[in-house]
């Protein structure tokens, strides 16, 4: 039996969340077009007779001097510290620059074994195809070097394949059932969080937060009721989040009342979204604190 947990890095929209969601046959991570939904370490779980796998989808490493791209940042580099081995994805449609080189350097001074994949690959020509291995068998000389689309959910097999052969030997972390560790409030904030950046355009969605102010579980009746709060950063943004007669909100609500009661299967449930602004979230330490716990 084999046993190990894997960090999955690589540059903002290399398919990361997209390609955990595959592996574990569920959804565990929001996706979305927008760079860098991703803020937190998600961890999805995949077992079968080899095992188990402990995927932790990190955010995309972006250069940036801004506050809240440092905390991601850090988010990234401490899963790596913590992992048995690493899965680093690189985006074939973008041609390798400075941020994947500076991920290619942090895994590498990692000290545990890397499958370095090309995703992507069901969408690129022989010359992306020919650039991305290239880059990979450059910098991961001793590593297994694959193409793979997460999208697509092709070579996901190879690349399970290779992270067991490297994996240690070992007890299951969770049980087989299992697949993610989060807890519900943080479950059901991101699922609110992707339904409201899919509704809205440009920077907006990196303006966005989402805060569970109470949720409450009536056994007797099964029933569940969830409040919750998107927050922007100025009063102006409100609207914008609401729409035109409030339809905007009335989307992002239906659609997240679908996915939610997925979660509680056979219970009624209550959803209750509030629109805030709380100015300069993206540079107040408290509220960045409370995000990246």
């Amino acid at each position: 039996m084999k046993a190990a947990t894997v960090s999955v890095i690589g540059r903002p929209s290399a398919g990361k969340s997209t390609l955990v969601n595959t592996i574990t046959g569920m959804k565990v991570s929001i996706t979305s077009p927008t760079p860098q939904t991703t803020r937190n370490k998600i961890r999805g779980i995949y077992t079968d007779s080899r095992g188990q796998l402990v995927f932790t989808d990190t955010p995309g490493f972006h250069l940036s001097d801004k506050e809240i791209n440092k905390r991601m940042q850090d988010v990234t580099i401490s899963s790596l510290s913590d992992s048995d081995l690493i899965l680093y994805l690189l985006d074939g449609k973008r041609k390798p620059g400075k941020e994947e080189e500076t991920i290619a350097e942090l895994a590498n001074k990692a000290g545990v074994p890397i499958v370095a994949v090309l995703n992507k690959a069901d969408i690129l020509s022989d010359t992306e195809k020919e650039e991305g291995l290239s880059f990979l068998k450059e910098h991961f000389p001793n590593s297994a070097v694959l193409a793979a689309s997460g999208m697509k959910d092709e070579g996901v097999d190879e690349i399970l394949i290779e992270l067991f052969r490297f994996a240690p030997d070992g007890e299951l972390m969770y049980s087989e059932e299992t697949y993610t560790d989060q807890d519900l409030e943080f479950r059901i904030s991101e699922i609110i969080r992707e339904k409201t950046i899919s509704s809205l355009s440009e920077e907006m969605p990196h303006v966005v937060f989402v805060e569970i102010e109470d949720l409450e579980y009536d056994a007797e009746n099964q029933h569940v009721w969830v409040r919750a709060s998107i927050n922007t950063e100025r009063d102006g943004q409100k609207g914008i989040i609401v729409g035109k007669g409030g339809e905007n909100i009335k989307r992002i609500r239906k659609e997240s009342f679908k996915e939610i009661k997925r979660i509680f299967p056979g219970s009624s449930l209550t959803l209750d979204l509030r629109v805030k602004s709380e100015p300069g979230w993206r540079k107040n330490k408290k509220t960045l604190d409370k995000l990246f716990r």
